[in-house]
C-alpha cells in the first residue's frame, strides 16, 4: 500500500496550529513549546532547501524525539493544572488547550510516515550499520555473480556416441 504525497508546508502548517492552541494556557512547561518550535523551524529548513536530505532527517529524528518529550510533558504538567479551580471560561480553554495538544501528539506518528516517504524520496538511504551483519540486513553482494553474464550450460555428447568419463561406469 502506497502512502499518499501530503506537502511538508501542510505537515509543518497543522503542527504549528496545534502546537499554538496547545499553548494557549500556561499549563505547559518551556522546554514543551521550546522543543516544538524549534523542531517545526528545522521543517520550515527542509521546505527551504528542497533537496536537501540532511533537513528532512533532521525532522524527522525532531518529531521522533519531540513524541517522547511530550508525552512526558503532558503526563507531568496535567495533574498539576487539571485540579485547579478555575472560572467556567478558563477551564473550557484549559481542556481545549489540553485536547490540541494530546491532538498534536497523536498526529506526530502519522506525520512521520509521511516526512519518512519525503526522505526516501530525496535520495536518503537508511542502511544502518552497528557492526552485526546479520543484524542490519545489510549484505556483502560484491562477489555475487550477475545474471545477465551466465556462460551456455554445455550438455555431454552422450547421445552421439561419445564415451564421456561418467558415461564409462
Amino acid at each position: 500500500m502506497e502512502l499518499p504525497v501530503v506537502s511538508l508546508k501542510m505537515i509543518i502548517t497543522v503542527h504549528w496550529l496545534l502546537t499554538t492552541w496547545g499553548c494557549m494556557t500556561s499549563w505547559l512547561p518551556p522546554p514543551y513549546i521550546w522543543s516544538n518550535y524549534a523542531v517545526l523551524a528545522i521543517g520550515v529548513w527542509a521546505i527551504a532547501q528542497r533537496d536537501s536530505v540532511d533537513a528532512v532527517v533532521m525532522y524527522l529524528v525532531g518529531m521522533v524525539i519531540t513524541i517522547l518529550t511530550d508525552i512526558i510533558h503532558i503526563a507531568i504538567s496535567y495533574n498539576r493544572y487539571a485540579d485547579g479551580h478555575f472560572s467556567v471560561a478558563l477551564r473550557d480553554q484549559f481542556r481545549f488547550s489540553v485536547g490540541m495538544t494530546i491532538l498534536s501528539l497523536l498526529l506526530k506518528p502519522v506525520s512521520c510516515l509521511f516526512v519518512y516517504q519525503m526522505y526516501k524520496e530525496r535520495g536518503g538511504d537508511c542502511s544502518l550499520n552497528f557492526g552485526f551483519p546479520g543484524l542490519t540486513g545489510g549484505r556483502d553482494r560484491t562477489s555475487y555473480q550477475t545474471i545477465d553474464g551466465q556462460e551456455p550450460l554445455h550438455q555431454p555428447a552422450v547421445s552421439a556416441g561419445i564415451k564421456t568419463p561418467s558415461a564409462a561406469y
